[in-house]
C-alpha cells in the first residue's frame, strides 16, 4: 500500500485530538452551563463578549452568533475598553470573558470594571485556579485536552471548544425563546440565508389582472395589456380563484376570441401558491411547470388571491 502523505497524517490527527475535546466538553456541560445561559436569559441589557488574541476572535464570532439568533450582543476588545470602550458596558448588560488561560492581562481592567459595579460576569478559561474563574460569578470550565500541534502552544483545540461552548449557548437561548426561521430572516435580510428565507408575500404584486368568469374577452384582453403580467385571474362571486387565461389560451381560442367570454377559455383550477410559502418554492413550482408567473393565495385553504408573482422578481431577488 502507498505511504500516507504527511500532510494527511497531520490533518487527520488534528481532527481527531479537536474531536475528541469537543466530546470531553459535551460531557463536563452541567450546572455551571445552565447558570450561565439562564444568565444570558435573565438580561435586561446585551451580552457583551471580550476575549485577547485568538479568544478575541472567538469573541467576535460568538457575539455574531448570538445577536442573530435572537440575543442583543456585541463585543468589545479588552485593550480598547481601558481607553474609553468600558462606556459600551452597562449596568444592565452580562459580560462573557474568554481566555484559555485565565490571566490575560488585557483583561484586568475589563474585569475590575464588572466588579465595581456589579455586572455579572462569565468566565471561560481552562485552569480553575486562575484569576478570572476567580474573580466570575458563573465559571466555565473547559476540560483538559492538548492543543492540536505537538507543541501545545497553538491555540486550536482550545479555541473550538471555546466556540462550541458559545454555539451551545447560543442555540439553547434560540431553542427557548422559540426562535423561528421568520425571527432569522428579520435579522439577515442579505445574502443566500436571507433570500431563502423570504416569503412569497414579501415580493408579490398586490395589482394583480382579475376579471369575472361572464367578463367579456375584450374586457379581458384589456385587463391583460394594461397589467402586464400576460396572464389573468379569474374569479367567482366569493373571490377564489377559479381559472386564468395565459397567452395558450388566448392562441387555442383565436378563432371567434372577442365573442367569447372569461369562462370559455380559462383554465380551470389554475396553480398557486399560498402567501406564507418560502419564494424558494414558488420559484421551484414555476421551474417545474414552464411558467412565469404565479397568483399567491392568502393562504393554503383560502382560495382567494392576494398577489401575483413573477419568475422575475424571484431572480432579482437572489432566489435562483
Amino acid at each position: 500500500m502507498p505511504d500516507i502523505h504527511p500532510f494527511l497524517t497531520v490533518g487527520q490527527r488534528v481532527v481527531r485530538r479537536e474531536a475528541d475535546a469537543l466530546v470531553k466538553l459535551s460531557d463536563t456541560l452541567g450546572d455551571d452551563f445552565i447558570k450561565a445561559t439562564s444568565l444570558i436569559l435573565d438580561a435586561k441589557g446585551r451580552t457583551i463578549v471580550t476575549g485577547m488574541g485568538k479568544s478575541g476572535h472567538i469573541a467576535r464570532k460568538i457575539a455574531a452568533t448570538l445577536a442573530s439568533t435572537g440575543t442583543p450582543s456585541h463585543f468589545v476588545h479588552p485593550a480598547e475598553a481601558s481607553h474609553g470602550d468600558l462606556g459600551m458596558i452597562g449596568k444592565d448588560d452580562i459580560v462573557l470573558v474568554l481566555s484559555n488561560s485565565g490571566e490575560t492581562p488585557e483583561l484586568a481592567d475589563l474585569i475590575a470594571f464588572t466588579r465595581r459595579f456589579q455586572i455579572p460576569m462569565i468566565g471561560v478559561a481552562s485552569n480553575p485556579n486562575s484569576s478570572l474563574m476567580r474573580a466570575c460569578d458563573v465559571p466555565l470550565l473547559l476540560p483538559k485536552a492538548e492543543e492540536a500541534c505537538d507543541q501545545g502552544i497553538v491555540p486550536t483545540t482550545s479555541t473550538t471548544m471555546t466556540l462550541a461552548l458559545g454555539d451551545a449557548i447560543a442555540i439553547a437561548l434560540m431553542d427557548h425563546r422559540k426562535f423561528t426561521a421568520d425571527n432569522f430572516r428579520m435579522l439577515h435580510p442579505g445574502g443566500k440565508l436571507g433570500s431563502r428565507l423570504t416569503k412569497t408575500s414579501d415580493l408579490m404584486n398586490t395589482d394583480m389582472p382579475i376579471t369575472r368568469p361572464d367578463t367579456p374577452m375584450r374586457e379581458v384582453l384589456s385587463i391583460i395589456s394594461s397589467k402586464g403580467f400576460g396572464v389573468a385571474g379569474v374569479v367567482d362571486d366569493a373571490g377564489r380563484l377559479i381559472g386564468i387565461i395565459t397567452d395558450g389560451d388566448l392562441r387555442r381560442n383565436i378563432d371567434g376570441l372577442l365573442e367569447k367570454t372569461a369562462a370559455d377559455i380559462m383554465t380551470p383550477n389554475p396553480l398557486s401558491i399560498a402567501a406564507d410559502a418560502l419564494a424558494e418554492k414558488a420559484l421551484a413550482r414555476m421551474d417545474e411547470r414552464s411558467i412565469t408567473c404565479l397568483f399567491v393565495r392568502n393562504s393554503a385553504e383560502d382560495g382567494r388571491p392576494c398577489g401575483i408573482l413573477k419568475i422575475q422578481d424571484c431572480l432579482r431577488a437572489g432566489i435562483v
